[in-house]
């Protein structure tokens, strides 16, 4: 195999973790809202406010797994980018993203990124004003 190659193969081989990373975090969104409003739906029917509150721990749950996915997302993307600069510097399909970590915000620092707090914060606060009216 061609130098050539094997570097396009390895960038092949991040940019499908990079897609992966980015699909399960669009799911978890997805999950985060239908989740809540399928909660929401059965407290306002019963009148109980359990409901809501088991509402927020997917929620929360849901936003602390995003920020992850968005964190290690990050660091591909640095892996990759490092790739494809200086390719001759790395292991040939090495997915090795630890001498990113000190470059890429942490997981709280993805966890108030404003792709991951938009979401999952406007969800958590819908529970919230929820529980108060309910009361």
């Amino acid at each position: 195999m061609a130098p050539y190659d094997s570097v396009g193969k390895h960038l092949e081989l991040i940019q499908a973790i990079v897609s992966r990373m980015a699909g399960n975090s669009f799911l978890l969104k997805g999950w985060s809202v239908t989740i809540a409003a399928a909660l929401f739906a059965l407290a306002t029917k019963d009148s109980d406010p359990r409901f809501a509150w088991i509402a927020l721990l997917p929620s929360v749950a849901f936003w602390g797994l995003d920020a992850y996915y968005l964190r290690h997302e990050r660091l591909f993307r640095c892996l990759y980018n490092a790739v494809r600069t200086s390719a001759s510097d790395y292991d040939p399909f090495s997915l090795d993203v630890s001498q990113f970590r000190s470059t890429v915000r942490g997981w709280f620092g993805s966890l108030i990124s404003p792709s991951v707090a938009g979401i999952h914060g406007t969800v958590v606060v819908a529970i919230i004003l929820v529980l108060f009216i309910m009361r």
